[in-house]
């Protein structure tokens, strides 16, 4: 069988790896580190959170960098909120912005309101300018529930976008098969997903310590220190140091010693328009 290495013009043991920068769009902070990430090309995609208030700003700096869409669906903090960008009564908890969290988010909302609201995310970051290589799931609302993975699934036909997907090793836990689900409907995703937590610089170096050949996705949530930062986001401390491994050159010594190839999901994107044709 072919491996998704070669079907990307690889070698079948070449070591692909995919560094997303989560949370573009949620601060100022995190835009700026994001950002020269990707410039810098430590990193190789971010994802955009398009109801956040700094997504705008996002989109003003972007400058054609690969930039995806982190479907939004919850809003974890207790103090910094965001809303849901259709004003669907189903998504909204008390105080006006999405759920707290996932369970939350699961319990009340409506799946069509859901489905209305996640395309409405899409449609806005391609208005915006972004040319979407992917989607992904804020905390993981869109994929680890069937009925919801269900939505994340038909927007990735929809628009013809790869997905994140949760390890395969997490499928009996989780209690569906969506990596088979997705692949049989023709979406591409990486053979590997390394869950990393806020302040992922140990987990990122476990990771290339044992790369393995594939395609891996690992993610980080670098943010510059801020006044806005340290008053927005209890783990404020985790997102500054993860902008800091990735300015940090030793981290690209690391990468040349893992064997490490870098590739960014518009690559991933490409096949999976063009098997679909």
């Amino acid at each position: 069988m072919t491996t998704l290495a070669e079907r990307l013009g690889h070698a079948a043991d070449a070591k692909l790896l995919i560094i997303n920068c989560d949370d573009l769009g949620s601060s100022r902070a995190a835009n700026v580190s994001i950002y020269h990430a990707l410039r810098k090309g430590t990193a190789t995609n971010a994802t955009l959170m398009v109801p956040c208030p700094w997504s705008r700003d996002a989109a003003r700096m972007h400058m054609g960098e690969d930039v995806g869409v982190h479907l939004t669906l919850t809003s974890e903090w207790d103090t910094y909120r965001w809303a849901p960008i259709t004003h669907s009564p189903s998504l909204l908890d008390g105080d006006g912005g999405f759920p707290r969290t996932v369970a939350d988010t699961w319990d009340h909302a409506d799946i069509d309101e859901v489905r209305k609201e996640c395309r409405a995310q899409i449609e806005r970051a391609i208005l915006w300018g972004f040319d979407v290589t992917h989607l992904d799931s804020h905390m993981g609302t869109s994929q680890l529930k069937p009925e919801f993975f269900d939505v994340y699934l038909e927007l990735a036909i929809d628009f013809g976008l790869p997905l994140r997907m949760a390890a395969q090793s997490a499928e009996r836990s989780i209690g569906f098969p969506y990596r088979k689900l997705a692949a049989a409907e023709g979406i591409v995703f990486p053979d590997s997903f390394v869950y990393c937590p806020v302040g992922a610089r140990r987990t990122i170096e476990r990771t290339l310590f044992d790369l393995r050949p594939g395609v891996t996705e690992v993610f980080l949530h670098p943010a510059v220190d801020s006044d806005e930062l340290r008053h927005s986001y209890p783990d404020w401390d985790k997102r500054v140091d993860d902008d800091s491994l990735l300015r940090d050159p030793l981290f690209e010594q690391l990468l040349a010693r893992a064997g490490a190839k870098l590739i960014s999901y518009r690559a991933l994107r490409d096949l999976q328009r063009s098997e679909s044709r």
